[in-house]
């Protein structure tokens, strides 16, 4: 058999890189910080970012690329931008053998080489909304990483969009974040809390920045997406105006909004198991692997039971299923069933000479292990209801264990001692210093006020004072 993951109750964080590496969706790199994304992990990328990639499009985004390389004055342009990921830039000073005249950043994110581009191309209000993608990497120097989660280089979307009025870039953020929560909800079947990040958390050069919050297995908090109303700082900065509809000179006002593979992660820490990882069907590389079982076979029976195999796989392919026949006559095919639960393959079909004499097989779902057995003339209709099925199971249980494990505090004395146990609404007055505290005392911070949850003015839990709602404090990747 192949080799167990180590179980989630020896530790979390050991077990999601056993998980990685053992499923084979990335590795460690030489380069200190920067990771290798493997096959399994890259055909999950490109699933999501085909999905997104619609998504955006069909709201009228148009995909771009800009420079790796940023001139470092660009980023000195914005001066809260560049103090908020000075810590984090990866600075080039010498190219083909000589000294740079200008050092230059490479991308930790493009508002600023973006807005060069935006002042160029738009002169009036014909111009807009001018709505931009870009599919890309960037690098933020990491001290501490982990695969997908934190690491120096990822990959990512970072969405830039220019508007007329404030109302109409506000209007763009908040739609942005309502495609990540679908997203997320619909494809990640991972439950998530859209809302307002605090003026601590707000990302450096925005006015207001809006996130997704999903809850781990381990009650920690991941920020799954954030979207950025930018106001019109950088459009000031690089002097980005166009002619209003009134004849005069105006600033735009943007909007940028992204995810990366750290999406990965989340999906992985949401709904794995330790048998491996389990991967809502919607966004699975492979949704079945029908496996022959042959060992005791005649060679007639073996002949037989490979072309109902093939015959079968064919059928699930032309209702539009992905695939996989695992023939391998080196493997027993325990061997087989434990490997393709370690890469999260969504359906089992087993199929031998006694299921054959049945006019049948069996399906295991990946996410709850029990097998039924099927009618072969069935097995199409079957399987497609099976992972529907499995795609609707997954939300559920993410979403009760969410919400069995997100609950009031009322205290600062409660807070502290229930700061393990998830999401944590309490009162907070809205001061950084109160944020801090809870920070240093107990590693925890505010994840968003969220949209869904009912506003009433109380009293901080922190120092007292009047407070004009909830928002989430929890311990967070």
């Amino acid at each position: 058999m192949a080799e167990k993951l180590l179980p989630r109750e020896k530790g979390f964080s050991e077990w999601y890189v056993d998980l990685v590496l053992k499923a084979k969706l990335a590795d460690y790199s030489d380069v200190k910080g920067c990771m290798v994304i493997r096959p399994n992990g890259y055909a999950l990328w490109e699933n999501m970012q085909r999905i997104l990639d619609k998504m955006f499009k069909d709201l009228g985004h148009k995909n771009a690329y800009f420079p790796l390389l940023i001139p470092e004055s660009y980023l000195k342009k914005e001066a809260e931008h560049v103090e908020g990921f000075n810590p984090q830039l990866a600075v080039v000073t010498h190219a083909g053998g000589a000294k740079l005249e200008e050092p230059l950043v490479i991308r930790p994110t493009s508002e600023t080489i973006i807005n060069r581009s935006f002042a160029k191309w738009i002169q009036s209000y014909r111009d807009l909304p001018l709505l931009i993608n870009q599919w890309a990497n960037v690098m933020r120097w990491e001290m501490r990483t982990r695969l997908f989660l934190r690491t120096t280089e990822f990959l990512w979307q970072e969405g830039h969009t220019c508007h007329e009025t404030e109302a109409d870039a506000e209007k763009e953020t908040l739609q942005m974040l309502e495609v990540y929560r679908t997203f997320a909800e619909d494809y990640m079947a991972m439950p998530v809390l859209p809302g307002r990040k605090s003026e601590t958390e707000r990302f450096a050069g925005a006015l207001r920045t809006y996130s997704i919050e999903a809850m781990m297995q381990d009650k920690k908090a991941l920020q799954a997406g954030t979207s950025h109303n930018l106001g019109q700082n950088f459009a000031k900065a690089f002097d980005t105006q166009f002619q209003g509809r009134d004849g005069k000179q105006h600033h735009v006002w943007q909007t940028s909004w992204g995810v990366s593979t750290r999406l990965i992660g989340g999906l992985i820490m949401t709904h794995s198991d330790d048998a491996g990882l389990v991967v809502p069907p919607r966004l699975a590389p492979t949704h079945v692997v029908l496996i022959p079982i042959t060992g005791k076979a005649s060679d007639a029976e073996k002949t037989q039971v490979l072309e109902k195999t093939h015959a079968v796989a064919a059928d699930l392919r032309r209702a539009g299923l992905s695939v996989l026949v695992d023939d391998d006559d080196t493997k027993s095919p325990g061997f087989k069933y434990n490997e393709h639960e370690v890469v999260g393959t969504c359906l089992r079909v087993e199929l031998g000479p006694k299921d054959l004499a049945k006019d049948s097989c069996v399906m295991v779902r990946r996410d709850v292990r029990q097998k039924e057995f099927v009618p072969l003339a069935q097995a199409v209709e079957k399987a497609k209801a099976m992972l529907d099925a499995m795609q609707a199971d997954m939300f559920a249980k993410a979403k009760a264990f969410r919400d069995a494990n997100t609950f009031e505090v009322n205290s600062y004395e409660e807070l502290t001692k229930r700061s393990e146990d998830g999401f944590m609404l309490a009162h907070w007055c809205e001061k950084p210093a109160c944020e801090t505290k809870v920070k240093n005392d107990v590693a925890a911070t505010t994840r968003c006020r969220p949209f869904n949850l009912k506003q009433e003015p109380g009293k901080c839990v922190v120092c007292g004072d009047a407070s004009p709602g909830r928002i989430v404090f929890s311990k967070a990747y």
